[in-house]
């Protein structure tokens, strides 16, 4: 889809956060093995998901898109796919239910292992190691064995991403996903949660409407849509061979896609003028996604508009904003009016955690609460000044009962952060906690749906 470009063009570009690997034949030879294995996602899902986020652009779909912050290798176990998959779940009903917009569900997951670090060293009392940069790349304990770069760990990765793929698909497909079991899917530890009291209503009301449509004829027997739902896949391309060993050539088509996953998206750290990242996301298929933070100026972002879509494809480019709280306001209406005076078609989405991070008096880095919920208040708030459509919500969260982000109604305290601090990287949303932006973000956008159909009429 774009001239001159192959899969390995990125090699002739500047790549920032890529690791050294000591043994370039290993290298080649853990590539050539990733290239050799079947694709992780098809060619026709990305492009099923790209039509999908095309509603989104026009305003009559939202975007959900949450998961681990880095999956790890130690924490890799059915049960933690399950529960941040039903937790998705719980939040695209309360989003549907609320707004009556179709949700479209990506998870930050099956795949998302690598992560870019601000320094190329760590030191521990006076000892400098390799930084860790996920588990596809090196090991989190900081011992020098671990932390050199190995390309085995990409063969690692690829197996654990199939069988979360594996998973997500018969979870999603299975029988798991039937809206008649939309009380299941609460954990019994939220039991204590007024917002899962206040799903349990929600689900209450979806019981009676199913009840009424069955026995008006309509079952999932009758219309699938009410026992499986669509679940796509994302990880930021951050490490560009595993991703350039996974590319493949549609044979109907002939266009290139990452089969790794649906959808790609690219960092605030790999996104300038030149960038080896962006050169190879210019080339793929599939819907991707860019970061866009305070450093970023409208002309460059338009510039990236211009070298990523072209064409102007309706779904290809979500802009994932994240300013922190106390920015959103004042930096992003200058990106949204460069965009809509463009005419570029995108998709709007929220990423409230990345701007939003403190450290707290014990030393625990976490993100707050209340400044998560007021950069989403930021984010709706401008769009609605701006006459576009806030389309997403970008979170980093986990199923488990976590405790790394303060606040909430669970009362996350400072204090308390140590109980069960269990992330590989940054603090996640619990589960608790990612209802409770759900019921909060319902409100914003049933609310922004109203007034675009007031407008409208």
């Amino acid at each position: 889809m774009a001239a001159k470009w192959t899969p390995d063009s990125w090699t002739t570009h500047e790549a920032r956060q890529l690791p050294t690997y000591p043994d370039a034949a290993a290298l080649r030879a853990a590539t050539a093995e990733l290239g050799s294995y079947p694709p992780l996602v098809f060619a026709g899902e990305a492009r099923d998901l790209k039509a999908e986020l095309a509603t989104v652009a026009e305003g009559k779909a939202f975007l959900l898109q949450g998961g681990d912050c880095a999956e790890s290798f130690a924490e890799f176990h059915p049960n933690n796919i399950r529960d941040t998959f039903r937790v998705i779940l719980q939040m695209a009903v309360v989003l549907t239910y609320a707004s009556k917009l179709p949700t479209v569900k990506v998870g930050r997951m099956a795949g998302q292992f690598a992560k870019p670090r601000s320094a190329d060293l760590e030191e521990q009392d006076g000892v400098a190691l390799p930084s860790y940069r996920g588990d596809i790349i090196n090991d989190i304990a900081f011992a020098p064995d671990g932390r050199v770069p190995d390309p085995q760990r990409m063969i690692r990765a690829y197996s654990q991403a199939a069988a979360t793929q594996n998973l997500l698909r018969a979870f999603a497909q299975g029988g798991y996903a039937n809206l008649h079991q939309v009380h299941r899917w609460t954990h019994d530890f939220m039991g204590r949660s007024p917002w899962a009291r206040k799903y349990a209503e929600t689900a209450d009301r979806i019981s009676d409407a199913l009840e009424f449509m069955a026995a008006c004829g309509i079952s999932p027997d009758t219309v699938p849509q009410l026992k499986a739902t669509q679940f796509y896949t994302s990880h930021e391309a951050l490490l560009l061979p595993y991703e350039q060993a996974l590319t493949r050539e549609d044979s109907l088509t002939g266009d290139w896609y990452d089969t790794s996953a649906h959808f790609l998206w690219i960092g605030d750290r790999t996104r300038f003028d030149g960038s080896a990242h962006v050169e190879y996301l210019r080339g793929i298929g599939n819907p991707i996604g860019m970061k866009c933070g305070p450093s970023l100026e409208p002309d460059a972002l338009l510039r990236l508009l211009d070298t990523l879509n072209p064409a102007r494809e309706p779904g290809r480019m979500t802009l994932i904003t994240r300013y922190g709280y106390d920015k959103i306001e004042s930096g992003l209406p200058r990106l949204v009016r460069a965009v809509q005076r463009e005419g570029h078609p995108v998709v709007w989405s929220c990423d409230p955690m990345h701007g939003n991070v403190v450290k707290a008096n014990n030393g625990y880095k976490t993100r707050p609460f209340d400044r998560i919920l007021a950069e989403v208040r930021g984010f709706f708030a401008v769009h609605r000044a701006e006459g576009s459509f806030a389309g997403g919500i970008h979170a980093e969260m986990t199923g488990q009962n976590v405790t790394e982000c303060t606040g909430g109604a669970v009362a996350v305290t400072e204090q308390s952060l140590a109980d069960r601090y269990h992330t590989h990287c940054d603090p996640r949303l619990n589960a608790s906690q990612s209802l409770e932006l759900a019921f909060l973000l319902a409100e914003m956008l049933n609310q922004e749906v109203k007034e675009r159909r007031k407008a409208a009429a």
